[in-house]
Parts: C-alpha cells; structure tokens; sequence
C-alpha cells in the first residue's frame, strides 16, 4: 500500500476478507506501506501499488492494480468461488 489513504485501506481489507472466507485462516497477509518500510518494498520488489504478492503455492504470482473486484481475484488465485 501507499500511505493511509481511503484506497489503501479498502485493498487491504478486500484481501484480508478474500483470505478470512476463502482459506479460513490459512495463510499469512504481510501488508507493507511503501512509505513508511521502503527496504521491504526494495526486497519484495514492489514497484506499484496496490500489489498481492502470492508466494505459496509456486508459482509466485504478482497482483497489481485494482484489487476491488474479490471474484476476479480469487479466479485469480485459483481459489473456490
């Protein structure tokens, strides 16, 4: 994410709501303002925001952009619909 703007905290609670009623728990949602942790963001390679960075199972997926629309991105993420 970038800052704490309305955008921001609406992606991030998009995808902690994906994870929370599609894995049940079961995974791990590092978020990283690329203001305030700018040496994660070199280390993940975050070069836009908002980006979902899928690392398990391989392949790595990136997810960048509008990240609004749940249905696509569980598509996306090969998750049940």
């Amino acid at each position: 994410m970038a800052g704490a703007t309305a955008r921001s905290r609406q992606a991030v609670l998009r995808v902690r709501q994906l994870c929370e009623s599609k894995l049940a728990g079961a995974c791990d949602l590092e978020v990283i303002d690329i203001y305030q942790q700018p040496a994660l963001a070199r280390a993940h390679q975050i070069v836009a925001t908002p980006t979902l960075i899928k690392e398990l199972p391989l392949p790595v997926r990136r997810f960048i952009g509008n990240l609004a629309n749940t249905t696509t991105l569980a598509f996306e993420l090969s998750l049940a619909i």
